[in-house]
């Protein structure tokens, strides 16, 4: 089975997949589009699963390794390989894919093998981005899977699209050409673009810092951390739902996977210099987005918010340099991709029904609609962190981890639960409960097949994961294990 190319399959796969749906043409061969969007998508799901299957968890470093020259005048490889932590991401990312694809089957009935390929083909990048270990081929996917995102916004989005997708598109690539200068001056040290020659080069601190400040700009927009944060409230309302479920659930895991990958191994001590510094900005966004979350009118806005004060969390755990805090965030990018996906969805089924996400425009939706408020409300809970819930799980190990560092950071932290809880409760019982305040609600359906396939799985992930976390944690805590190694060693040079 390792023989396989896993990787290039994982990437090329939805790719090709994708390519196959964009030749099916205009909406007369939708059916069509729709079918082969599915197969490929599963096709693409199965491809990962030997990921898992085959991990050798006692193994930290990069498995599934493969090489070939792709430019060799610069010493440019492509060269792939993924850890314990980038695995469960691969397997996340691909099995969103299957979820958004279904989620789109009757609500997109314009230019459908478009809107199919361009996720089937982002699926395929994000993957390359979080196997890629030479910077360049990185780099590539890094940008080229703006491109899809920056199409579905901007085609199927909302009234205020165009806004949304140039506030993305420009704050997104101006974090990313400074990473792309600091991959330069790594070439420059080195000579070499792989990963792991720069994970071994000795820098001086002021150099250290220069080179962490210049990844953090593009992987912090990318989370997004405050105060960098404000194109994703924007991109979410006016992205389809599908457009949600992906920004939400992988593409800001891509920033905090890539502080993993690269900012903190290649800049350790920059890292350890500049961690109450990144503690600070995570606990900002924990508490202070937690609050303007609090007033938000719009459902999905709502939702965004959360999305930033949940990431805090997960840049909180990485700077405290402790395995519980690490495997806590890890755990936590996971269930946050699974309840970010969930809500995101619940919203796009009553944005179908009503074409409305403002909350004053609901109240007393269990009434019309049981089957789908036991959902959503399940949900909730589990994004304000009700223990049994995967949202649980990696705040509290989060939390933990910072108990153990400073007893206010942990304060600090968990007032999430007090605030996530009060947000998210007081959307749920204006939009659920209550008298029926508006004759629009009155006449809601309740859940199709189709939707309640999409709602029961991810339900029983949020509860399997709440109770038995064990497949994540598992899997990653050879590789972070190693990565707390090395993250302990400084890298200055001798006699500095």
């Amino acid at each position: 089975m390792t023989s396989l190319p896993l990787l290039s399959l994982a990437i090329w796969v939805p790719i090709f997949a994708g390519i196959l749906v964009l030749l099916t043409g205009d909406d007369k061969h939708a059916s069509s589009a729709r079918w082969i969007a599915l197969l490929g998508a599963l096709a693409a799901f199965a491809v990962t699963v030997p990921l898992y299957t085959g991990f050798n968890f006692a193994d930290g470093g990069f498995q599934f390794q493969e090489g070939y020259s792709w430019i060799p005048t610069f010493n440019i490889h492509y060269h792939l390989g993924a850890d314990g932590i980038a695995v469960p991401l691969i397997l996340l990312t691909s099995f969103t894919t299957v979820l958004v694809v279904i989620a789109g089957w009757e609500v997109i009935q314009k230019r459908v093998a478009q809107y199919m390929a361009s996720f089937l083909i982002m699926s395929g990048l994000m993957i390359g981005v979080f196997s890629a270990l030479d910077a360049i081929l990185y780099y590539v996917f890094w940008e080229a899977m703006l491109i899809p995102m920056f199409l579905v916004i901007g085609i199927w989005g909302g009234p205020n699209r165009v806004y949304a997708t140039i506030k993305f598109f420009l704050y997104t690539l101006l974090g990313s050409l400074l990473m792309l200068v600091a991959f330069i001056y790594l070439f420059y040290q080195t000579n070499s673009f792989e990963v792991v020659d720069y994970y071994r080069l000795p820098m001086t601190l002021p150099v250290q810092i220069l080179v962490f400040l210049a990844f953090f700009m593009a992987f912090a927009v990318k989370i997004p951390m405050w105060p960098v944060h404000t194109w994703l409230p924007d991109a979410h309302v006016e992205a389809p739902t599908g457009g949600s479920v992906v920004l939400a659930a992988i593409a800001l895991k891509l920033g905090g996977y890539s502080f993993l990958r690269f900012a903190m191994p290649i800049a350790p001590d920059a890292a350890h210099y500049l961690s109450g510094f990144m503690i600070t900005l995570s606990l900002i966004a924990v508490v202070y987005i937690a609050f303007v979350a609090l007033v938000q009118q719009d459902m999905k806005k709502l939702i965004a918010y959360s999305s930033i004060s949940h990431m805090g969390f997960v840049t909180l755990g990485f700077f405290l340099f402790n395995s519980i805090g690490l495997e806590g965030s890890i755990v936590q990018m996971i269930s946050h991709g699974f309840i970010s996906s969930a809500m995101f969805l619940s919203v796009g089924v009553l944005y179908d029904r009503m074409h409305s996400r403002q909350i004053a425009d609901y109240g007393g939706v269990v009434n019309t609609m049981p089957k789908f408020a036991a959902f959503a409300v399940l949900f909730a809970m589990a994004n304000a962190g009700l223990p049994g819930t995967s949202g649980f799980v990696g705040e509290f190990m989060v939390i933990l981890a910072s108990l153990q560092k400073n007893f206010w950071y942990a304060f600090l932290a968990s007032t999430t639960l007090i605030l996530g809880a009060a947000y998210t409760l007081w959307m749920v019982k204006r939009v659920f409960f209550g008298e029926i305040a508006n004759a629009h609600v009155a006449e809601l359906v309740d859940l199709n097949k189709r939707e309640l396939l999409i709602l029961s799985t991810l339900a029983i992930l949020v509860i399997g994961f709440g109770v038995y976390p064990q497949p994540i944690t598992e899997m990653t805590h050879a590789t972070v294990a190693q990565f707390l190694d090395h993250m302990a060693q400084t890298k200055l040079p001798a006699g500095l």
